[in-house]
């Protein structure tokens, strides 16, 4: 009966880590770039009540007596579908179609990828611009360097190509490439990529190295697309079926407990 309880009460744990995971989801649902999770589960070690011997009478036993003892989360994955691209009246929202992601280089000075792309010009004390995320965060170009120009260029005047290349107008106000581009980059496994808070994605040993589209011809190019961007892949109503799902099975986990309790409790009666 103890087994009882023990594989309910890990039942209960996990789908308490699935009810946070769903609602860590529902809380991004506009969060621009935001990809969501998905908490899967293994069951843990079975106990083995009677072996594949024989019986009593020396008759073979095909199977044997295994019971299980509970089930433990196993991963939380990333789901990299693609959002949908909202229109933003701003001339530095880049949303990306396709499977790259922007490069940002971090604090730390660690280079960090995110599929948001609600950039601005910030301006620094030489009086030139520097393309940054919401957090001051540099983007970096397809060489791997903080995007920066000099003060002659005007903000609002700066156009981005769908191939991520920035251009300025000349004389007869035609976009003209100044010879930036903005870095993207793909993994060959984006679901190894481990979060850093908000939406920043780092490169680690499952993921594999980054792979820069700019240099590397044998991955499909992703499109930039200025004015817009991408949405969280988020949807409310697979979450809401998911969450009414968690709550029945924490329900049950939580009738067996209190079914092993009153079975033990009408076991340690019977002497009375």
């Amino acid at each position: 009966m103890v087994r009882s309880l023990w594989s309910a009460a890990t039942g209960m744990n996990a789908q308490q880590t699935n009810v946070d995971t769903i609602a860590n989801n529902l809380a991004n649902v506009n969060s621009a770039g935001y990809k969501a999770q998905k908490a899967q589960f293994k069951s843990l070690l079975y106990q083995s009540l009677q072996s594949t011997t024989t019986t009593a009478n020396g008759d073979p036993k095909p199977t044997t007596s295994q019971v299980g003892l509970g089930v433990r989360t196993s991963s939380i994955n990333n789901i990299f579908t693609q959002g949908s691209l909202l229109e933003s009246a701003s001339d530095t929202a880049f949303a990306i179609e396709g499977d790259g992601f922007f490069a940002v280089r971090g604090e730390d000075g660690e280079t960090y990828y995110t599929r948001n792309g609600d950039f601005t010009w910030a301006i620094g004390t030489n009086g030139g611009m520097t393309l940054t995320n919401q957090d001051g965060l540099p983007v970096l170009n397809s060489a791997g360097r903080p995007i920066s120009l000099a003060r002659t260029y005007i903000a609002n005047r700066l156009s981005i190509t769908q191939d991520g290349e920035i251009c300025y107008p000349d004389d007869d106000n035609n976009p003209q490439p100044i010879g930036i581009k903005i870095g993207v980059y793909q993994f060959n496994n984006a679901g190894g990529l481990e979060r850093h808070g908000d939406t920043l994605l780092k490169a680690t040993d499952a993921s594999g190295r980054a792979l820069n589209e700019e240099t590397n011809a044998n991955v499909k190019k992703s499109r930039v697309i200025q004015g817009y961007l991408e949405g969280s892949n988020v949807s409310v109503a697979d979450e809401m079926v998911n969450l009414i799902v968690a709550q029945r099975a924490y329900e049950v986990n939580s009738k067996a407990i209190t079914t092993s309790d009153s079975m033990m409790e009408t076991a340690n009666n019977l002497k009375r």
